[in-house]
């Protein structure tokens, strides 16, 4: 405990406006202020307890990430009484998808809360969405499921989730794309190689093929992110057909 009132000294005599910018968030005062610097310390600080635990974020996102899944699937169950399993499940990563988390963690700017040794400018985009996830377990570790429950309604269900509007939102074209495929038996195949170009980044391109056609080309930083481009490239060139099948 000793080690913990340490660090808050120091985050407190750093940065005397963390906890007023936090209660500004929360709409409360923190009770255990010990999590919440937990919340928004990078591992980059390199800091452990007495018992040799880490001290950062990363162990609570797992519980904000719980968090979040609980209450917007409960929502869904009592908002959308005719949706099956599997719609249900699809619903809710619409809510709680990597792009939207970031969004949320952005409008709240948590990442000016952060305390790390890597320059902010060098953070990839997910951190936003990693300090939110992190916070929202803070919230329920300090004061319980009722309060943590009220702030996702607060923060996420009243301001962002529609149910007519989730249910045309696509989180990933690939996906779509594969499954219109197989429902039509069209064969694909996603080329990927590496492309340096003139660039200080290694980029990956991708050539998508269906059916033995090349359809769409992109190229991004990671694989990944490259299939999803070309994805979408073809998601709308193809549009009109996939909205028969889909």
């Amino acid at each position: 405990m000793s080690l913990i009132r340490n660090i808050l000294n120091s985050r407190s005599n750093e940065d005397g406006n963390f906890f007023l910018n936090l209660k500004e968030i929360l709409g409360y005062k923190p009770k255990s202020k010990s999590l919440y610097i937990k919340a928004f310390t990078h591992r980059s600080m390199n800091i452990k307890d007495n018992d040799g635990n880490a001290i950062n974020y990363e162990r609570l996102e797992f519980v904000g990430d719980a968090m979040l899944s609980a209450v917007i699937a409960a929502y869904l169950f009592e908002q959308v009484p005719h949706g099956d399993e599997g719609y249900l499940t699809k619903m809710r990563s619409k809510v709680v998808s990597r792009e939207h988390l970031n969004e949320l963690g952005k409008e709240l700017n948590l990442i000016g809360l952060v305390k790390s040794k890597i320059p902010k400018s060098n953070f990839g985009n997910n951190i936003h969405g990693n300090l939110f996830e992190a916070l929202v377990g803070a919230i329920y570790l300090d004061k319980g499921y009722k309060f943590c429950e009220r702030f996702i309604y607060e923060r996420v269900i009243n301001p962002h989730v529609d149910i007519e509007t989730l249910e045309g939102k696509v989180i990933s074209y690939k996906s779509l794309l594969i499954e219109w495929c197989q429902k039509e038996k069209n064969t694909f195949d996603y080329e990927v190689y590496e492309d340096t170009g003139r660039d200080e980044l290694k980029h990956f391109s991708v050539k998508l093929s269906i059916n033995n056609k090349v359809v769409s080309k992109a190229r991004a930083t990671s694989k990944k992110k490259a299939e999803e481009k070309a994805s979408k490239r073809a998601f709308f060139a193809f549009q009109k057909q996939i909205a028969r099948r889909t």
